[in-house]
């Protein structure tokens, strides 16, 4: 049973690199499950307090990943109705797979930045490339977070792996 726990938390966090990268899947949230599961019904144990800020990190992850694409429209010159498009943006791309998420946002602050710049198209493009420049540091968020999981289980479990061989 322990072999298939295993097995199951290596999909979970291939899951979630992968998840880092395409919006459909929640990349990091993936990777905290594989690693609770691990910690859960096999031998790999870790200290309680690290696995509480794993899954405090998905969340303040989880939240970054959304503001900072409102944020980044901001810092680019987009006002209140570019933000608006941001989070419609958002909403709608979450029900069209795979890059709903990233083209939304883009489209939504673009169509916001145009109304509220009297039909600036550099400027509204520049404004939407904000909410792409902010979506890409929610990648790198992301691939950081499944990248130490993993780092981590293997880090962990190596003392392990070499003994028993």
């Amino acid at each position: 049973m322990e072999i298939l726990i295993i097995i199951i938390s290596v999909l979970l966090l291939c899951l979630g690199l992968l998840g880092s990268f395409l919006p459909i899947i929640p990349g990091p949230l993936l990777s905290f499950i594989a690693i609770l599961l691990l910690h859960c019904f096999t031998c790999f144990n870790l200290p309680d307090d690290l696995l509480i800020y794993f899954g405090l990190f998905v969340m303040v992850i989880t939240f970054l990943d959304y503001w900072l694409q409102v944020y980044s429209v901001k810092i680019f010159g987009g006002g209140k109705a570019a933000k608006i498009g941001v989070v419609v943006g958002i909403i709608v791309g979450i029900f069209i797979p795979p890059f709903g998420v990233i083209v939304g946002p883009f489209i939504g602050a673009y169509i916001g930045a145009v109304y509220e710049s009297d039909s600036d198209l550099l400027k509204s493009l520049k404004v939407a490339c904000g909410a792409l420049i902010g979506f890409l540091g929610g990648v790198v968020l992301k691939v950081s977070y499944s990248f130490y999981i993993i780092y981590y289980i293997i880090e962990a479990s190596w003392d392990d792996l070499i003994n028993s061989l």
